[in-house]
């Protein structure tokens, strides 16, 4: 028993290494997880006091919980089952390529991750590039919403940066669990995103037994009171002006829902804007081709790096300037209930070709509801005032005249955000802007556009085309657009706040 025994030192090392192994997985990580889920819980508490929407269950359940409710589901096995008779497919593997759609879907929502580091970075992200307000918040919407009723955030795409934007200026309400493209799905942004609540979608594809996982997880999701954000556009505007809806997740969403049921379904429309967006000539030069070449996620990964590059130099030289403001507004929620019950639908018993056209026409409406509350910043509507015309030498006062126009024109929409209250302000800060980019040229006594430029301001003016009609109209007598009257009668039945997010 005293004897020595003489090992060899790879075999030494070996059996160091697996007694520190069982030392940490015995002793350590049990004290290290209890310790962040006490803070994590400590969190949830801290939230759900705050938060005017609560966090749900569905939540807060273990993501591995969440995965096996979702392959095991019947929906999911029966579309199982096809799979196998299509294709031949033993059902072991069929269940296990089910498991691996569901495990790539399902997020693991953390709340600590969301409202420490990543709420930390957004703010200051943000906030170093823009002047970030919150132009209108519908009072009667979001400050008395239906406790019971499942909330989905619909908003307009004009940059990336709108996932940063909506989810800080919504953090007040709510978390928000967004759908992300394939382009996230690397490391590390895969594992951030999922811990923020996010979960991946494939853009058109055409695996029916992917596309009954998505469905189900979508509806089981609403069916649970996530709170998520959905863009009707399904991409970034290439040219400014809204593009056609796609209808797969609100398709998911309607093709379950039940009219009589106890949850309601409430559409909040939001409509974002930005006196600058990021990817503004990237996008017209893919609005130029027939079928824009789909870039790798590594090289959008490296153009952005290379562009925060190129703003660092220009903070170290002096040359740095915000790039104006980023604004979001939240409008009147729409009730799927009662849109249903006006037209006397069950969209379960439609048959799908009717099913589609309805979906459709909710989409569309969802749209038009987003594009009456897009804020009217400095930028866009110095832009359209340029195109009114192209080939007027603009002096400064007239510009300020033109711009007090346009907001009066606008302002019953609770739309029109302008930067103090002040026109003269505005019109000097779209003036900077649009010299910084080689956008217009001149001076006091006379600013022309750029021709070179027209399709640049052609991108910003369509942001707010909705608001003001085209800008070959001109201001002068040109009428208001007819949408933008009917919100501003809903609207003046009630008060309205412009509030600052600084």
């Amino acid at each position: 028993m005293t004897g020595t025994v003489e090992l060899p030192l790879w075999a030494l090392v070996i059996i160091g290494v697996l007694a520190l192994w069982v030392l940490a997985e015995r002793l350590l990580l049990p004290g290290v997880r209890w310790f962040f889920r006490r803070r994590v819980n400590f969190v949830i508490e801290q939230l759900n006091r705050r938060l005017k929407l609560k966090l749900p269950t569905f939540s807060l359940t273990k993501r591995k919980v969440l995965v096996d409710r979702l392959t095991y589901d019947p929906a999911v096995l029966e579309e199982v089952r096809r799979f196998c008779e299509r294709t031949g497919t033993p059902w072991d593997v069929a269940l296990a390529r089910a498991e691996s759609y569901a495990k790539e879907i399902v997020p693991s929502l953390n709340a600590y991750v969301y409202l420490g580091i990543a709420n930390i970075i957004a703010r200051r992200l943000i906030r170093r590039f823009y002047r970030v307000r919150l132009a209108y918040a519908e009072q009667l919407g979001l400050e008395k919403l239906d406790r019971q009723a499942s909330i989905v955030f619909v908003i307009n795409h004009r940059s990336n940066m709108d996932y940063v934007l909506v989810a800080y200026l919504a953090l007040k309400h709510t978390l928000l669990s967004y759908a992300v493209g394939e382009w996230a799905r690397i490391w590390p942004f895969q594992q951030l995103i999922q811990a923020l609540g996010g979960f991946f979608v494939r853009r058109d594809s055409g695996n029916e037994l992917y596309r009954r996982v998505l469905e189900r997880y979508v509806q089981m999701a609403v069916e649970g009171g996530v709170v998520q954000a959905m863009f009707p556009e399904g991409g970034l505007s290439r040219d400014g002006a809204f593009r056609e809806p796609r209808i797969g997740l609100f398709d998911y969403v309607l093709r379950d829902f039940d009219p009589q049921g106890e949850r309601d379904v409430l559409f909040i429309p939001v409509g974002v804007n930005y006196d600058w967006v990021l990817e503004d000539r990237r996008l017209l030069r893919d609005a130029g081709k027939l079928k824009a070449e789909r870039k790798s996620t590594w090289y959008a990964m490296f153009s952005a790096l290379r562009y925060l590059g190129r703003r660092v130099r220009k903070r170290f030289r002096g040359e740095w300037y915000r790039m104006g403001y980023a604004s979001a507004a939240f409008g009147e929620p729409v009730s799927l209930r009662q849109w249903c019950l006006a037209g006397q639908l069950d969209m379960r018993a439609l048959p799908r070709e009717q099913r589609i056209k309805q979906t459709q026409r909710f989409a569309a409406h969802l749209l038009e509801r987003i594009g009456e509350v897009v804020p009217a910043l400095p930028v866009p509507v110095m832009c359209w005032i340029f195109l009114s015309a192209p080939r007027r030498a603009w002096s400064r006062e007239a510009l300020q005249e033109a711009f007090a126009a346009a907001v009066e024109r606008i302002e019953d929409s609770g739309s029109a955000y302008v930067p103090r209250r002040a026109p003269p302000y505005a019109v000097e800060l779209g003036l900077r802007i649009l010299k910084l980019r080689g956008m217009v040229k001149g001076d006091d006594a006379g600013y022309r556009l750029v021709a070179g430029e027209r399709a640049l301001f052609r991108y910003y003016a369509n942001s707010v085309v909705q608001l003001l009609g085209a800008p070959s109209r001109g201001l002068p007598g040109a009428p208001a657009r007819q949408g933008a009257r009917r919100a501003g009668s809903r609207r003046a039945q009630r008060s309205t706040k412009a509030r600052s997010m600084t």
